[in-house]
């Protein structure tokens, strides 16, 4: 029995939000660490990738440091992986901005597209709907996270799978929220997750949210 501290590397390949991030997966109980070196990336117990912006310039400043492969070295050995807000939508099949299509990185089918709604962007705190087996969100079910995005899926990946006929051994569980339409909030989906609102800055569920996934990398 061990007391150690899940080692954690935060990405770090140009994109904002990297310090924000780093303090609170610091305060769930992780040593972490920032960098895009490949040797600490695929020795880490965990890794997060975070990203602001556009979606286009994210793909980009990911592709330059050859985040895609890491992440892909990583799922692959059933190793766990984060992203948040752009670092969701970019585990997406395609990415849509200002009528250019971006490829993503292809983890789940789907593409991000404009939000249907009256204010956009959605800035703000919102309620979310988790699935019953849950782990991110164990305790947090009935709270809300705060969001900062114009852009958003609106299909269940998992729908998509299966509709095609391709069923995985672990499809995607998805968690929904809703601005103008429902859009996907968050995805469980074995090692791989993601939160499209910023748990770094949603107070003390954001924290608790951090917590569960910190403590699920060394269950």
């Amino acid at each position: 029995m061990t007391d150690a501290r899940p080692a954690v590397v935060v990405l770090d390949y140009g994109s904002g939000n990297t310090h924000s991030a780093v303090r609170a997966l610091e305060r769930a109980g992780a040593d972490v660490t920032l960098t895009a070196d490949p040797a600490a990336v695929a020795a880490a117990d965990g890794l997060v990738v975070p990203g602001v912006g556009a979606f286009a310039a994210v793909m980009e400043q990911l592709l330059a440091v050859g985040g895609d492969r890491m992440i892909d070295r990583r799922l692959a050995g059933g190793r766990p992986v984060l992203g948040i807000c752009v670092g969701l939508q970019v585990l997406f099949t395609a990415g849509t901005e200002h009528g250019t299509r971006t490829a993503g990185l292809d983890q789940w089918p789907g593409e991000v597209v404009p939000l249907e709604a009256e204010i956009v962007p959605h800035m703000g705190w919102s309620a979310v709907r988790p699935p019953a087996d849950t782990v991110l969100f164990r305790g947090v079910e009935d709270e809300r996270f705060y969001f900062v995005h114009s852009y958003g899926v609106g299909v269940d990946p998992a729908e998509i799978l299966a509709e095609a006929g391709d069923t995985p051994l672990v499809p995607p569980r998805v968690t929904w929220a809703e601005h103008g339409r429902p859009f996907v909030a968050a995805v469980e989906n074995g090692p791989l997750s993601a939160t499209q609102f910023h748990p770094e800055k949603s107070g003390d569920a954001g924290a608790r949210l951090l917590r569960n996934w910190v403590d699920s990398l060394t269950a």
